[in-house]
């Protein structure tokens, strides 16, 4: 067996749904949640395994409230455990000694926690149910059961934020002393509840509270800083990590490997060719049930323009060629002579002011 993919295993069920969440994930029937673990164990049954999986990542949703029993029953249909990087997400306050044992025995040896914030009001405004001693207890609960590769996701732009809380959560991210650290800005779209809510002008859900662009902004730097004074460097935009640490199945996307996607809403990427499947549970479980595909849709993506939209998204940059200078030349001298791009050797890389205009400097290469 070649070993040529990464596993992305989706579980879209949550006790509760967050206001800034864009995911199709949320709180669903109890019977659904039993039929698409059915559903999800014959897709991943049905699937040809010609190759050893690279890396496995179980998101949500709420993978860490699946049930211990089921998580192993899961994963006996993956080859190759324990061998490889195996991630799951977890809610703080979802975590238990016979979960995490199971997860351990199942081959899962990465958890990333959705911390969000450590400040006990800003979690209050956006459904969250933990605290700072609940993540507390769960990384050492993680620890004392052999799993050290450690992951804890912070926003940037919550509700009520202020540059003193927001030092406050990152001082308690450092405490912890994790290996690995998500920052993420704020994305206002109208796929969340808070999002649609700041797009309509609203109040609800302390949309009039959220922090502005540039405050946004300055509190990511802020966190740039401070993980890098603590050895956690920034490898891509949102993602800072101790030499070694970094997510290899996150590698994967930024550097256009392979990887194979199960579950609804689940995408996949062969190397030539994309593809997705049906985006709720209950349509994914009704194709199963009705023994119909549950892919929704094939593409063949540019590889030129995902060589830079999402190879830039990388601290390390991308290498272009020759063509590459014949296509792009004028954007690359315009970003470098505007102090938003830089070389780094044959590499052209986003500055850390280029990071903050990103979007639109992904744009130029976007048909």
């Amino acid at each position: 067996m070649a070993s040529v993919a990464g596993i992305y295993i989706s579980w879209p069920f949550c006790a509760q749904k967050c206001t800034y969440c864009n995911f199709a994930s949320g709180l669903q029937p109890k019977d659904l949640e039993d039929q698409y673990f059915d559903a999800l164990v014959a897709e991943l049954r049905a699937h040809r395994w010609p190759w050893q999986p690279e890396t496995l990542f179980i998101g949500g949703g709420t993978p860490s409230g699946i049930e211990p029993a089921r998580i192993e029953a899961l994963l006996d249909n993956v080859p190759g455990r324990p061998s490889f990087e195996a991630t799951i997400e977890a809610a703080p306050g979802s975590l238990s000694i016979d979960k995490v044992a199971a997860w351990k025995r199942a081959g899962i040896n990465r958890a990333s926690l959705g911390v969000q914030s450590f400040v006990k009001a800003e979690l209050a405004r956006t459904g969250r149910r933990h605290d700072a001693s609940t993540v507390q207890r769960d990384v050492a609960l993680l620890r004392s059961n052999g799993i050290e590769n450690i992951n804890l996701d912070v926003i940037a732009g919550l509700p009520g934020q202020t540059p003193e809380t927001w030092r406050a959560s990152l001082d308690a991210v450092i405490a912890l002393d994790v290996p690995h650290v998500s920052v993420y800005m704020l994305e206002v779209d109208e796929d969340s509840r808070l999002g649609s809510e700041i797009l309509l002008g609203g109040k609800r859900y302390g949309a009039i509270d959220v922090p502005s662009d540039d405050s946004i902004a300055t509190f990511y730097e802020i966190a740039v800083d401070e993980l890098s004074r603590h050895g956690i460097d920034r490898y891509e935009i949102s993602n800072f990590a101790r030499p070694g640490a970094e997510s290899r199945h996150n590698m994967k996307y930024w550097r256009r490997e392979p990887y194979i996607g199960f579950g609804s809403d689940a995408h996949s990427f062969d190397g030539l060719l994309r593809w997705q499947n049906v985006e709720t549970a209950r349509q994914y479980v009704d194709r199963w049930r009705n023994a119909e595909s549950v892919r929704l849709e094939t593409s063949t993506p540019n590889p030129v323009e995902e060589k830079f939209f999402v190879g830039l998204r990388l601290s390390e940059g991308v290498a272009p060629d020759e063509s590459d200078w014949k296509r792009y030349g004028a954007a690359f001298e315009r970003f470098l002579s505007g102090g938003v791009m830089e070389r780094s050797g044959d590499r052209l890389r986003l500055t850390p002011r280029g990071i903050l205009v990103s979007n639109e400097i992904f744009q130029e290469f976007l048909v």
